[in-house]
């Protein structure tokens, strides 16, 4: 599939305006309709893409046999009917993170990927961070050594939701760049967490995750802080690296530190502190490598690196820590049944 890709947004919300700028821009793609029930949001993107269909009907894009691709930008609740609606068109799907509300929805979508032999592709855009992608590739090739843990803290001062906790809105983002460097599902899962704001609704979370090979990730979310922090500490046996993604340089640096036993029966320790390196970042708009990278997909056939196999495993992280949120933080079995979420 050589030729040119006509793509659709279904929903022009907070996320869908930079979807169709995205695809707009990118080479072998063409924007061709968007979606949305609001008449006025269709008009306001009316305005910056006059060349664009605007319709306040989805179903006339579905319909519409020239349309290869849709991306769906709408809450979490529509994304399981929406998706499967495309791919019983026949198109490949796009689906804003997270990839379903609950385990069911989320298998369900993949499963209809599978059948219609389409690419489901899940928009966990910091997976397609360059400076991720830098963090992969210094795991990959075990200059980290193994790894011992991660810490993260991803928090601001707003946006609150009223539907969903802060959890299934900022977790999604740290959960996928975990399970994307360890290339492992975790074993067990705890949540804590407190509602100051909004009644029931969380707004700050402790997420913290086991995995097989010995590694603890421990995320910490929050929508009720005085500033804006969006780091990951990774802990290898051989070297340290910090991702810090509010920087506008050096995004990522390497610590070569660490302790090193020297006599198990007396337990003396050699504290290494070397230098510290910064590995060179491309600056390239990570929705624009993940839009790139979904048209790729489609044309190869390839599982993205956001697939469906990957955003079944996010959304199931979530599920689990609902249930341990819910029971007060005790630790759940990442494998054991889902449970319904409204």
């Amino acid at each position: 599939m050589n030729r040119e890709l006509k793509l659709a947004v279904i929903g022009a919300g907070y996320w869908g305006p930079n979807l169709v700028r995205n695809i707009s821009e990118a080479p072998g793609a063409d924007i061709v309709a968007v979606a949305d029930l609001d008449a006025g949001r269709l008009e306001s993107m009316r305005k910056r893409f006059p060349a664009v269909r605007m319709t306040q009907d989805h179903r006339t894009i579905l319909a519409d046999p020239d349309v290869d691709a849709v991306c769906i930008a709408t809450p979490i609740s529509t994304h399981r009917r929406l998706a499967e609606e495309a791919f019983a068109a026949g198109k490949h799907v796009f689906v804003e993170k997270p990839l379903a509300g609950t385990v069911a929805d989320a298998v369900a979508i993949d499963e209809a990927a599978r059948r219609a032999e389409r690419t489901l592709m899940v928009g966990h855009t910091f997976v397609y961070n360059p400076a991720v992608t830098a963090v992969r590739e210094l795991l990959v090739r075990g200059e980290l050594g193994t790894v011992q843990y991660i810490d993260s803290q991803r928090v601001n001062l707003g946006l609150h939701q009223f539907d969903f906790n802060v959890l299934w809105d900022l977790g999604p983002h740290d959960v996928s760049i975990t399970l994307y460097w360890l290339d492992e599902e975790p074993r067990w899962v705890q949540c804590i967490g407190g509602s100051y704001i909004q009644g029931g609704i969380e707004d700050v979370v402790f997420l913290t995750m086991g995995f097989p090979s010995g590694a603890i990730a421990h995320a910490h979310l929050s929508w009720l802080a005085p500033s804006k922090n969006r780091i990951m500490t990774v802990i290898g046996s051989r070297k340290m690296a910090v991702y810090d993604d509010v920087q506008a340089v050096e995004k990522v640096k390497v610590y070569d530190q660490g302790v090193d036993r020297l006599d198990s029966d007396e337990l003396r320790r050699s504290y290494r502190a070397g230098d510290i390196s910064s590995p060179r970042v491309p600056i390239t708009e990570a929705l624009q490598v993940e839009i790139r990278h979904f048209l790729a997909r489609i044309r190869d056939g390839a599982e993205p690196y956001s697939g469906g196999t990957a955003g079944v495993r996010v959304v199931r992280v979530l599920d689990a820590a609902s249930r341990s949120l819910k029971q007060g933080g005790v630790r759940v079995d990442y494998a054991a049944p889902a449970a319904a979420r409204a």
